[in-house]
């Protein structure tokens, strides 16, 4: 599979990558996944010595950290979305993860003025009445800058860094190569599901560098919370926003990281803790779309005590029924019912093999640790984390959308009792769950189901004679089959077919010797310039034939 990396960029970008993991204590990885080898037979040199893992006093998960840092943004950004799968790792790497950073040094104006003219179509100077040249911030993907519209209003700019899709495809390119062969090679390492995990943060960054979709997510959570005074989304302004710049409304208040400043400026802690609480669940549980990194840094207090939300390129979304299995998992946490934790999590499994027995009684070993503690006490965060250590524990892996909402609720739990140590998320949680529980059960939602579910058996029913007809057709003109894979004989045929093959090749390989030999032997066979050139290629034809062979069994050798 390294052999298709064909181009000269990859090539270099693959010495890079395997180059910092050699020097992060990950070179028997380099080695067993064959990236050593195509670099070497490409004629790139690693150094081996170069590993400085025994000289660094460090963890492993804080070594996949400094590399993937070093490595850039796209790996950072696959940090970040590593941290988002709690059902996947231990909190020991999710907490590494967490801390991967994409603040890098801003790129100057000059390099950023011709893209933004093309976005804005025109000038920017005269775009705006006011563009403030150093930037507000910067990150991996993009840089903000403050700037003032003609009518007085103050908004940001968030310009993408030109040239960052071309880097981020080569490098998604690699790692949807990397994680395919992973699979293949490395069994141990299946159970973290590389190429799913991959797939994930493919279309999440990918999402991510649109920057038009990330407004459409912040005006479709702005519509969810229309008509509420607690919260302030920024406008988006379209007449400039594109793919590769968002133009919003500049929200002036303390970031969340700032609680200090929260203090002087005289804000009620508790307050912004259960209104915070009350947004997040409120996207969760009711509207079903949500902002999937509220961290402090995306948060913003205004000094009239509404929280501003920013930053909507990580959104995630939950279906109706998927809201359902949610609120009956939090209940059933919440209320000690074991049987419909249970329930859940085996529907989540995805019909993977698993001991429901066992399964259920550590649910419900796991559910009487907190009988009778105080539902003040109970910390949904922590308990959601343990059930998915759980989890871990039978090799069953959540669904991206849920791990994306776990992940939301300990940041929310972990912000809330920042701001107020007594944050009771438990009890704030407690009537979005049974209003979800009330609507699913309530007269129209089961009118509109039961409606649903007669025009699909009415649909049914319609198809089913044309359907059996066709069958009843087939099944008489002989052309009725039934399908049946089996992974192992699979194998085994594609075990017979290399053998076939590697059979007639050296039954070729040996009629080219004799015949050649016959010809190279025959009257006038030395003296005769055609003849000899025919023996001298059924002989080079031989040889071929017989490295193919060579070849061929010796790579098979090594997959086993």
């Amino acid at each position: 599979m390294w052999e298709t990396l064909g181009t000269v960029r990859d090539l270099g970008r693959l010495q890079e990558i395997a180059a910092v993991l050699i020097r992060y204590g990950f070179g028997d990885l380099v080695r067993r996944i064959g990236l050593a080898d195509v670099l070497e037979r490409a004629g790139r040199l690693l150094h081996w010595g170069d590993d400085s893992s025994q000289r660094l006093p460090m963890t492993a998960p804080m070594r996949v950290r400094r590399a993937m840092e070093e490595l850039g943004p796209t790996f950072v950004k696959l940090g970040q979305v590593l941290a988002t799968r709690v059902d996947l790792f231990p909190p020991e790497w999710i907490a590494e993860f967490s801390e991967l950073q994409n603040a890098v040094p801003a790129l100057p104006y000059a390099q950023i003025h011709e893209q933004l003219k093309r976005d804005v179509g025109g000038e920017p100077a005269q775009v705006f009445a006011w563009l403030d040249e150093t930037p507000l911030a910067a990150a991996s993907l993009a840089q903000a800058h403050r700037a003032r519209l003609h009518d007085g209003r103050e908004v940001v700019l968030k310009v993408r860094r030109p040239g960052i899709r071309d880097v981020v495809e080569a490098d998604l390119r690699l790692l949807a190569r990397l994680a395919e062969i992973i699979e293949a090679r490395l069994p141990d390492l299946r159970r973290y599901h590389p190429a799913e995990v991959v797939q994930q943060f493919t279309t999440s960054l990918r999402r991510e560098l649109d920057f038009a979709a990330e407004c459409r997510n912040a005006e479709r959570i702005a519509r969810d919370f229309e008509g509420r005074q607690d919260i302030l989304i920024p406008q988006v302004h379209w007449q400039w926003t594109c793919e590769s710049l968002n133009v919003q409304d500049f929200v002036d208040g303390i970031s969340g990281r700032d609680l200090a400043s929260v203090d002087a400026a005289g804000l009620d802690r508790r307050q912004l803790a259960n209104r915070g609480a009350d947004i997040v669940l409120k996207m969760v549980l009711q509207d079903g779309c949500f902002h999937a990194d509220p961290h402090p840094g995306n948060i913003i207090y205004l000094r009239d005590g509404r929280i501003g939300v920013i930053d909507f390129g990580m959104v995630g979304t939950l279906s109706e029924s998927r809201r359902f299995q949610v609120a009956q998992l939090l209940h059933g946490l919440v209320e000690q019912e074991p049987e419909a934790v249970a329930d859940i999590l085996l529907d989540w499994a995805g019909g993977v093999a698993v001991d429901e027995g066992r399964l259920q009684q550590d649910i419900s070993q796991f559910v009487d640790r907190y009988r009778g503690v105080p539902l003040k006490d109970l910390r949904i965060g922590l308990m959601l984390s343990d059930i998915t250590l759980l989890l871990r524990s039978y090799n069953l892996m959540l669904p991206a959308d849920l791990a994306l909402m776990i992940k939301a609720f300990l940041t929310l739990e972990g912000m809330g009792r920042q701001l107020d140590p007594e944050f009771d998320m438990a009890s704030a949680a407690r009537p979005f769950l049974e209003r979800v529980v009330m609507q699913r059960y309530a007269p129209r939602a089961l009118l509109r189901r039961g409606r649903r579910s007669l025009l699909g058996m009415i649909d049914l029913a319609g198809e089913l004679p044309r359907d059996l007809r066709r069958l009843v057709q087939a099944a008489r003109r002989g052309r009725l089959q039934i399908k049946v894979e089996t992974n192992a004989l699979k194998g085994f045929g594609d075990q017979v077919n290399q053998a076939a093959n590697r059979l007639v090749v050296g039954i070729i390989t040996a009629a080219l010797i004799i015949g050649s030999s016959i010809v190279m032997h025959s009257v006038g066979g030395l003296s005769s310039r055609w003849l000899l050139v025919l023996g001298v290629g059924g002989f080079i034809g031989a040889g071929l034939c017989g490295v193919w062979i060579l070849f061929s069994i010796w790579r098979s050798g090594r997959r086993r």
